[in-house]
């Protein structure tokens, strides 16, 4: 059996080695991270170039099914995927981890609607942590900004007062909070990603009363079968070769 996982997660990275060697995997990257964490397996880097792209590399290259592990808010390709599946007739399924409780954070569709709510609440110091792609929305901000991605945004997308920080996680509880305290942390802007790596930064401010504003997750495309964790990804891929 041979499956595309559409991958650049943990959770996609351990699904692959869970079904290795009994199910021959085609990890696809969207190569936008430098020196990426490889799964085991065959990996491809790089777009398919949208439906057209996707539909014909699963024509050239025959898959039993296709998985979809990519990050929450990679929108984009996880429709194309949908709808390219759903075209060809060919198993679907999306594995997304499972969302963070909003609780008290401040929920909003969008980094533009975010900006705009920072702005609307006289936050002045603000921990960024929507990636590379977020900060555009933040450009014409006159607030001050600690910026942590993993990839440095382009130069022209910076708000004028800011700090950059490039990492990768997972992080620390304790580390968070001494960056909150730190950089006297006004307001926490973040994407609802889910998971256990990046979810530190929110209870520490908690900690601190920090107010969080929360970029909630796109929609998944209807009709899409979905599952949150890895071995029901296992289950569900075994299921098809039995």
């Amino acid at each position: 059996m041979r499956i595309l996982l559409l991958g650049g997660t943990g959770e996609a990275r351990a699904l692959a080695a869970a079904l290795h060697p009994d199910v021959e995997v085609i990890s696809s990257l969207a190569g936008r991270v430098p020196d990426p964490a490889l799964p085991v397996g065959q990996v491809r880097i790089g777009g398919f170039g949208g439906v057209d792209g996707l539909r014909r590399w699963l024509t050239d290259t025959p898959v039993d099914a296709v998985v979809d592990a990519t990050h929450p808010f990679a929108a984009t390709i996880t429709a194309t995927a949908a709808a390219v599946c759903a075209d060809l007739g060919l198993p679907h399924l999306l594995l997304a981890r499972p969302a963070w409780s909003a609780g008290d954070a401040i929920l909003v569709s969008s980094d533009r609607e975010a900006a705009t709510t920072v702005a609307a609440k006289g936050f002045s110091r603000i921990f960024l942590t929507t990636g590379r792609t977020g900060v555009d929305a933040f450009r014409d901000s006159d607030a001050w900004f600690l910026i942590r991605a993993v990839t440095p945004p382009d130069a022209e997308v910076l708000p004028r007062h800011h700090e950059l920080l490039l990492s990768r996680g997972p992080y620390r509880y304790d580390d968070e909070l001494a960056a909150l305290r730190t950089h006297r942390i006004e307001a926490l802007v973040t994407k609802n990603s889910g998971g256990d790596m990046t979810r530190p930064k929110l209870d520490a401010a908690a900690t601190l009363g920090i107010p969080v504003v929360m970029v909630d997750r796109p929609p998944v495309p209807p009709g899409v079968r979905t599952v949150g964790t890895v071995p029901e990804a296992v289950a569900w891929v075994r299921s098809l070769a039995r």
